[in-house]
């Protein structure tokens, strides 16, 4: 049975992007894919969307800017940040952008779907 939540996937890199894409098709999840952060603005603009899984470095505007401009608007919405770069100080720019939790990459899976389910079921 497929799920009706939407997730939207932000992710410049076609590698992430796939991997993550295959990993909510096969638990069921709608997805979305946006390639930077004014297209994710775009499509939570035009789409219910339940979850925003939000890559932080990406082109033309990057994920902490777009998250602070999406939660303006939707307050409630939960993002998780996705970084590789996962440096001492930057759990804490993540959440003061907005985001509601973070991974690191590379993604462990359970770990991210724990964290899709605590926020969205």
């Amino acid at each position: 049975m497929m799920t009706e939540k939407t997730i939207l996937i932000v992710e410049d890199e076609e590698t992430n992007s796939l991997y993550l894409e295959s990993l909510l098709a096969i638990n069921k999840y709608k997805y979305l894919l946006a390639t930077d952060g004014e297209k994710a603005i775009e499509i939570v603009n035009n789409n219910k969307i339940d979850l925003i899984l939000m890559d932080i470095k990406l082109p033309r505007l990057n994920g902490l800017e777009a998250t602070k401009i999406i939660k303006k608007k939707y307050p409630d919405m939960p993002i998780i940040a996705q970084t590789a770069y996962a440096m001492s100080g930057d759990k804490e720019k993540i959440l003061a952008a907005g985001c509601d939790d973070y991974v690191s990459k590379p993604i462990d899976k359970d770990c991210l779907l724990k964290k899709i389910r605590d926020f969205i079921g």
